[in-house]
C-alpha cells in the first residue's frame, strides 16, 4: 500500500494530470479552505473498545443516541455507514477567533460563550465543502473507471470515531483533554470525514500517537476543570462537563453543578486554553467564524454581545429576540429556554442584589425550566427582596418541577 503525505505542503504543486488522485484530493481540500486534511483507511479503529467502556460506565450521559445500538455498531464498523468503504477523507479546520477581551472575560454581569460559537453554524459550512470535494472526486473517479462511487459526509453529528480517525490519518494526537491536538496549531479545531467505498492512498499518521510522549506529566486540563470532569487522563465524565451541562442536557442542571459554573452560559473552553500545545494556536483564517464576520475582536455592542451577552439583558429576551441573535449560529441549536436557563445559573453565581429584579421577572417566563432556575438563583442572591418574589409567586404556580425550586429555594433563604 502507498502511503501519500497531504497535510501539508512545502514545494508547490505539480500540474493537475501529473498528480495522483490523492493528491489532487488533498489539494482541492485545502484549496476549499481546509487547514489539515488526511485519509486513513475505513477499518474498525484501536480505540473502539476504550469508547465502548466509556458508554458502559454511562459518562455520555443523556446522549443516548450515541448508546443505540446502530450507532454502535456503525461506529464499530464503518461498512455498515458505507458499504465497502475502503477510505476516509479526514479535514480539520482551525475555528480559533483569538482570545476573548480581557474586560469581557472578567465580568460578572457577562456570559462567557465557547469561542467556536461567535460566528457562524460550522456544521453546514464544512459540510457544504465537503459535498463540494465529494463531488470533485465523484468526477474524477467516474473519468477514471465509469463507475458512481458510495460516500457519506460528516461533520460533528455523524456515528464515527471522529478523532481516532484524524489520528489514523495524521492530523494529530488526543490530549489528555480528550482533544484532537496538532502540534503546530493547538486544538482550536473542527474535523470533517468523508467514508467512500474507494481505495485511496492512506496518509501515514506522521503526528506521535496518544501516549504520555505528547502531553507527558502535564496536567493542567485535569486540575483547570472547574466540575472535575476529566476524571483520569484522556477519560471525560461528560455528565459533569460543562459543555455538556449548558449544550446537550435537556433538563435542570445539577444542583451541584450550578455553583461549579460561573458564567459560562454556552461551552467551555478551559481545558483547551490551559494547554500548552494553544501557544502554537494562530487565529483563523475562516473569516466567518469571528463574531459578525469581522476579522478582529469586534468593538460595536451587537459584537461584544454576541461574543459576551450581559446576563440581564439575555435573561428577558423573548422567543423573537433570541431568532434574530442567534439563528444561524450554534447557540440556535440549544434554543431559548435552554440558552435563559443557563444565563440564569451565571446570575445566581454572581450573588448581585442588583439582579433581582431580573430574576423576578424571569419567574413569570413561559417555560418551567426558566421559571425553576430564575428561582434557584434567587436563593442564592438571598434578601428580603428575593424571599418575597419568591413567596409571592408560590401560590399561583403549578408546575411540579417549578414549584419544586421555589420552596427549595424558600427553605434556603430560610
Amino acid at each position: 500500500m502507498q502511503h501519500a503525505s497531504c497535510t501539508g505542503r512545502t514545494t508547490p504543486a505539480p500540474p493537475l494530470d501529473w498528480m495522483s488522485l490523492t493528491e489532487q484530493i488533498c489539494d482541492k481540500a485545502r484549496n476549499l479552505g481546509f487547514d489539515l486534511v488526511g485519509i486513513a483507511p475505513a477499518h474498525p479503529v484501536p480505540q473502539f473498545s476504550a469508547y465502548h467502556s466509556w458508554l458502559s460506565h454511562g459518562y455520555h450521559g443523556e446522549m443516548e443516541y450515541m448508546a443505540r445500538s446502530d450507532r454502535v455498531a456503525r461506529r464499530k464498523d464503518p461498512n455498515k455507514i458505507v458499504p465497502g468503504a475502503r477510505s476516509v477523507i479526514c479535514v480539520g479546520l482551525n475555528y480559533y477567533p483569538g482570545a476573548l477581551p480581557h474586560n469581557l472575560r472578567h465580568d460578572p454581569s457577562r456570559g462567557l460563550i465557547s469561542n467556536y460559537a461567535w460566528g457562524v453554524d460550522y456544521h453546514d459550512l464544512m459540510r457544504s465543502r465537503l459535498q463540494e470535494l465529494v463531488n470533485f472526486a465523484e468526477t474524477r473517479i467516474y473519468t477514471k473507471t465509469g463507475r458512481k462511487i458510495a460516500y457519506r459526509v460528516y461533520v460533528d453529528t455523524g456515528p464515527v470515531l471522529e478523532r481516532a480517525y484524524a489520528v489514523e490519518a495524521g492530523l494529530g494526537f488526543i490530549g489528555k483533554n480528550t482533544c484532537l491536538i496538532h502540534p503546530q496549531m493547538g486544538s482550536w479545531l473542527f474535523l470533517g470525514e468523508i467514508l467512500l467505498d474507494v481505495e485511496l492512498d492512506y496518509v501515514s499518521a506522521r503526528t506521535p500517537r496518544n501516549t504520555d510522549v505528547n502531553c507527558g506529566s502535564c496536567r493542567r486540563c485535569l486540575d483547570a476543570c472547574p466540575t472535575g470532569a476529566l476524571i483520569a487522563p484522556y477519560v471525560l465524565d461528560a455528565r459533569r462537563c460543562i459543555s455538556y451541562l449548558t449544550i446537550e442536557l435537556k433538563g435542570p442542571i445539577p444542583h451541584e453543578l450550578r455553583p461549579l459554573l460561573g458564567n459560562w452560559i454556552y461551552g467551555c473552553d478551559i481545558c483547551q486554553t490551559v494547554c500548552p500545545w494553544q501557544r502554537f494556536a494562530r487565529p483563523t483564517r475562516e473569516r466567518s467564524f469571528y463574531a459578525q464576520g469581522t476579522a478582529s475582536p469586534p468593538s460595536t455592542a451587537e459584537g461584544l454581545d454576541r461574543i459576551s451577552p450581559v446576563l440581564s439583558e439575555l435573561v428577558r429576551m423573548n422567543v423573537e429576540a433570541f431568532q434574530r441573535q442567534y439563528t444561524g449560529t450554534p447557540l440556535h441549536r440549544t434554543g431559548r429556554h435552554r440558552l435563559l436557563r443557563n444565563a440564569l445559573v451565571a446570575l445566581g453565581n454572581q450573588r448581585s442584589s442588583t439582579t433581582v429584579p431580573t430574576l423576578t421577572e424571569a419567574l413569570a417566563d413561559e417555560e418551567s425550566l426558566v421559571r425553576g432556575h430564575a428561582a434557584w438563583a434567587l436563593g442564592q442572591v438571598g434578601g428580603q427582596a428575593a424571599q418575597r418574589a419568591l413567596e409571592n409567586v408560590l401560590s399561583t404556580e403549578r408546575d411540579p418541577y417549578a414549584r419544586h425550586e421555589i420552596l427549595a429555594a424558600i427553605d434556603a433563604l430560610a
